[in-house]
């Protein structure tokens, strides 16, 4: 391949670094992310150009707010979009990804420069080049798990890289520019994003999370040695690309160069703002973002004190299995299929991958995807294809999705009952006003000894003491309950335990 002429290239160099700087004039007090793909450019026109390792600084810097910009502007409008995302929002989210990658390498680049031994002297130091590094990797891993994708091949491995260089280089707790968080503080503060199970939480849950743990959480200690006297241990291994491991589940290797941390102290502070969320304290008085003020904010808290306080063994091995499944999604639609199954329900199909006693794993086959949302309740029935005959519709809860592409996604599914009846709800004093359709769930011993009640979120108060079901079989069926227990809480749904009921 023909190269040009060395005297010609100082002149591309300066006409690259020129055409960037008219682009980042014209960019200036820009708003939206429109202007994604000709901020890449501009990346790629950086490295091509044989500037001077100060003003190649300078400029990734203002490139760098102006990502930062796109960023802050794109992920908002990824909240609560159908699964899979269509093919043009991926390819939106593809060019963000690839500019956020390519800004990462770039700042990895630059420290290459700073500790090069015959380059200039620069006033510059290494901390702002790593966290601005980890800032992009950081907005990696929030926009795949606002569209159930997974992260980026070796995103995890530039992550422990950039902490690896920091704790190397004594800076890991230098503190941040106008207050703002450490390098540790930031690398922790992923990895307990990561290790909250993220694919089980909607996007508006996801976002509290991200809000909670920056501004409402004690340190994290990374160590040598695992901690004694704790049950929320985790482990890293820098060369592997993966986030951390509950030790419960995996022992590290013993070769391997681990950290150590626990999340102890992280999942007693959440337990501890749930119970005073339950007590009527506001949130902002508890200084938390005003999510935890929802109907579901205590209860994302709980769910983070367990996953981070006590994360668990898998329960039951898992059987691969390859049969075919219809799939109604939506507690009205699951109304409507179980109280009038000649009727005509809206079904997708799916193929099952494996499962185990207390759930399935599911690939989508065909059919509208469009409603699905983690933390929903679905209906499951294998086809007769498989059985022979037409088989229960198994009831479940959306446990997690992913998404490779738009063609394609991914179930979890966490078994609640084999069946349901469907009833409805009305006020006590108003029989004949407007009903709320709502399911009943067998008791499925030893997990739920009691009926239980599946409602849409926020319709009823744990501890209700008189709840009006109306049950249509041969004669309509009035029944007075009362619900003792919480046991399950999405945005979605909520279940309650039932205490005896007095049929009249």
């Amino acid at each position: 391949m023909n190269s040009l002429p060395d005297h010609l290239l100082p002149t591309s160099s300066e006409a690259n670094v020129k055409s960037i700087l008219e682009w980042l004039a014209l960019a200036h007090g820009r708003s939206g992310a429109e202007d994604a793909d000709q901020l890449h450019r501009q990346l790629l026109l950086l490295r091509e150009a044989a500037a001077p390792s100060t003003q190649r600084l300078k400029i990734l810097d203002l490139l760098f707010s102006q990502a930062e910009r796109i960023a802050k502007a794109e992920v908002p409008r990824l909240h609560e979009v159908s699964l899979p995302i269509s093919r043009k929002l991926r390819q939106k989210v593809r060019i963000l990804l690839d500019l956020l990658e390519t800004l990462t390498q770039d700042y990895f680049n630059t420290l290459a420069e700073l500790f090069d031994p015959e380059g200039l002297s620069t006033s510059r130091t290494p901390h702002t080049s790593l966290r601005r590094a980890m800032y992009a990797i950081a907005w990696q891993v929030r926009i795949t798990q606002l569209i159930a994708a997974p992260t980026p091949i070796g995103l995890w491995q530039q992550l422990h890289a950039a902490f690896r260089t920091a704790r190397r280089l004594g800076l890991e707790d230098f503190p941040g520019p106008n207050g703002g968080p450490s390098i540790r503080r930031i690398y922790t503060s992923i990895l307990l994003a990561a290790i909250a199970q993220p694919a089980s939480f909607s996007s508006a849950e996801l976002e509290f999370i991200g809000e909670y743990i920056a501004n409402c959480t004690p340190e994290v200690e990374l160590l040598e040695n695992p901690p004694l006297d704790s049950q929320g241990v985790f482990w890293i291994d820098a060369d592997k690309d993966f986030p951390a491991h509950a030790l419960i589940r995996r022992i590290p290797g013993p070769d391997a160069q681990v950290l150590y941390f626990s999340s102890d102290a992280v999942a007693e502070q959440a337990l501890k703002h749930h119970a005073e969320l339950s007590q009527g304290i506001p949130a902002d008085f508890l200084r938390l973002p005003a999510f935890a003020d929802t109907h579901t904010g205590p209860g994302v808290l709980l769910r983070l004190s367990q996953l981070w306080g006590h994360p668990s063994k898998r329960r039951f091995p898992r059987r691969r299995q390859s049969y075919r499944a219809n799939l109604c999604t939506g507690l009205g639609n699951l109304w409507r299929l179980i109280r009038s199954p000649e009727a005509g329900t809206e079904l997708s199909e799916w193929m099952v991958t494996n499962e185990s006693p207390d759930g399935y794993a599911l690939m989508h086959m065909s059919g509208h995807t469009a409603d699905i949302r983690v933390g929903d309740i679905v209906a499951l029935q294998a086809t007769e294809e498989h059985s022979g005959t037409p088989t229960a519709w198994h009831i479940c809860i959306i446990r997690w999705a992913i998404s490779e592409n738009p063609e394609h996604i991914e179930l979890g599914l966490q078994m609640l009952a084999p069946k349901a009846i469907a009833v409805e709800i009305a006020s006590p004093y108003e029989l004949e006003s407007s009903k709320v359709a709502a399911l009943i769930l067998p008791p499925t011993p030893p997990l739920r000894p009691t009926r239980s009640l599946v409602v849409p979120t926020g319709l009823i108060n744990e501890n209700t003491r008189k709840i009006i079901v109306l049950l249509e079989d041969e004669n309509l069926k009035i029944q007075e309950l009362q619900a003792t227990g919480l046991n399950e809480q999405t945005s979605s749904i909520e279940i309650f335990s039932l205490s005896p009921d007095g049929s009249r």
